[in-house]
């Protein structure tokens, strides 16, 4: 068994947390030493039964222990690849989760660093690519490409050939036309019905998905500030995802 430590401490790392158990309840395989926050008021917490060890320094200091970065949410889902290019690690550093309960298709692949959650069904070729959050029941279907640092939310649905750019955000129940492709770090509101291309770093909502703001600012951009492990927005991140959940 190898050891693991998980970065972040919120919804996402407690999902994949069960996920680790369901990995080693059909075949012990990771040893989860905990959670890393850099929030000191979590440390020495437990959460789903696995304790918040200390921040995120503790990557470095335990270099033996594979790593999984699970930040982000939709008001601040640009946190992951943040704390992937700060850690600075080779890829072998990084494990890669697929929970018992997903499906993987003949010439799927799945990129170090990427979570796939129960449910979950890569049905033929399907290409995911690094540090990807694929959360339960969604459907990715013959030829998707998913580009790095994306996050496809509950129960989404992909129709072929479908391209997602890197860091893409797509809501809950989304539904995706075949052969589209979707910008990078763009965003699809929960129930979205997308029937077309979709530019970089774009806002959109609604059946069919239009057009409703500009993505919030690069990632690399001047003033895009750097969050803590567990992915917490900033106050001006509010404002943007109450407008997105009011259209969606």
């Amino acid at each position: 068994m190898r050891d693991l430590l998980i970065v972040g401490a919120g919804g996402f790392a407690r999902e994949t947390a069960a996920a680790v158990a369901a990995v080693n309840a059909a075949a012990p395989t990771w040893r989860l030493l905990g959670y890393l926050d850099d929030d000191p008021a979590l440390h020495g917490t437990r959460r789903v039964g696995v304790p918040v060890i200390g921040g995120t320094d503790l990557v470095a200091e335990l270099s033996d222990a594979a790593v999984l970065v699970c930040v982000g949410n939709p008001r601040n889902y640009r946190s992951r690849r943040r704390l992937v290019e700060r850690f600075g690690l080779p890829p072998q550093r990084y494990a890669t989760i697929v929970h018992p309960a997903a499906r993987i298709g003949a010439g799927c692949t799945v990129g170090p660093g990427s979570v796939l959650l129960a449910g979950v069904d890569l049905t033929a070729e399907v290409s995911v690519g690094a540090h990807v959050a694929v959360m339960p029941q969604v459907v990715l279907t013959h030829d998707n490409v998913i580009g790095p640092y994306a996050t496809i939310a509950s129960g989404a649905r992909l129709g072929g050939g479908v391209r997602l750019g890197d860091g893409v955000y797509v809501g809950a129940g989304a539904l995706l036309r075949d052969g589209i492709t979707v910008g990078a770090w763009s965003q699809l509101g929960m129930g979205s019905v997308v029937l077309r291309d979709v530019p970089v770093g774009e806002v959109w909502v609604g059946a069919p998905a239009r057009f409703l703001r500009r993505a919030n600012a690069p990632v690399d951009a001047p003033g895009d500030h750097p969050t803590d492990a567990s992915g917490d927005h900033h106050p001006a991140d509010r404002t943007n995802e109450s407008q997105l959940r009011s259209h969606a």
